[in-house]
């Protein structure tokens, strides 16, 4: 089946598999367009507007273990496949003007149900890319964070990751969120308790307040979300911040989703109007 967006509030007219067409601009693959006010085309596989890059893109990475079953290899080289798509993914987002991405790399249901040996895994392939893109991602600004509370990882993983939040970028391009031990409704939980901690009165908290309790504090939301692997749920990702985002789903599996996948996706999220409830 050929990966598809699907849109709670709607579903496009377009068929599945069919050629992706802007309603408004009448962009189409493989061409080079100009935009008004700008001379420049973005995009490497289809012809982007860069004016409605989207500023923050979330993705829920899924489908590594199911990507290697069927090639008949260990779920941890489907891990390890995912993660060199992951460098090439964020190497596109900083190419097309994505100012922040968040990637869902370990949930906290993962952590505590997933066999001990996958974890140990995905912990030393978090420690390697950790410290292989530090310095690269200082010179090019690409400024790591982390979502969630890592400080329940062993010690090695913790120091590593510490290392790298450390890092001052003078110039950042590109936020580079990584959800870890993450979970949106436990985010709203921490936010809720230092709240009352603060002894923020009833009367004082609104959305802005709220925010500057979360994870994301200082970030705008997501734009678009994109879920790869097959399934259509959102599995407790970025509960409170993709109010009004934009949701994309795909049954290509996470090493698979390279960067033409990634500006299918965003293409397919220009081709939508966003109303806001109007």
């Amino acid at each position: 089946m050929e990966p598809h967006g699907v849109n709670l509030r709607y579903q496009s007219k377009r068929p599945v598999g069919a050629k992706i067409l802007n309603r408004k601009t009448n962009l189409s693959m493989g061409k080079v367009h100009s935009f008004p006010g700008s001379s420049m085309k973005v995009g490497d596989f289809y012809s982007l507007d860069p004016r409605l890059i989207p500023k923050h893109i979330g993705i829920i990475m899924d489908g590594n273990r199911r990507w290697a079953r069927g090639k008949g290899l260990k779920d941890g080289e489907g891990h390890r496949a995912g993660t060199e798509n992951l460098k090439k993914v964020v190497d596109h987002c900083q190419k097309l003007g994505v100012k922040h991405l968040t990637v869902y790399a370990l949930s906290t249901e993962n952590w505590r149900k997933r066999a001990k040996e996958e974890v140990r895994g995905l912990f030393n392939l978090l420690v390697k890319i950790v410290k292989e893109k530090k310095e690269e991602y200082r010179l090019r600004g690409i400024k790591f964070f982390v979502l969630g509370n890592f400080q329940a990882f062993p010690r090695r993983v913790k120091r590593a990751i510490d290392e790298a939040l450390k890092v001052v970028i003078k110039q950042e391009r590109l936020k580079f969120n990584v959800a870890l031990n993450y979970g949106g409704r436990d985010e709203m939980i921490r936010a809720i308790k230092q709240i009352i901690k603060d002894g923020i009165r009833p009367g004082e908290v609104d959305e802005n307040l709220v925010n500057r309790y979360l994870d994301t504090n200082g970030q705008p939301d997501p734009e678009l979300i994109i879920r790869t692997g097959g399934e259509i749920r959102l599995s407790n990702f970025l509960l409170w911040q993709l109010s009004y985002a934009e949701l994309y789903f795909t049954d290509t599996f996470w090493p698979d989703f390279g960067p033409k996948k990634l500006e299918e996706a965003i293409k397919t999220y220009q081709d939508r109007q966003r109303r806001f409830g109007k």
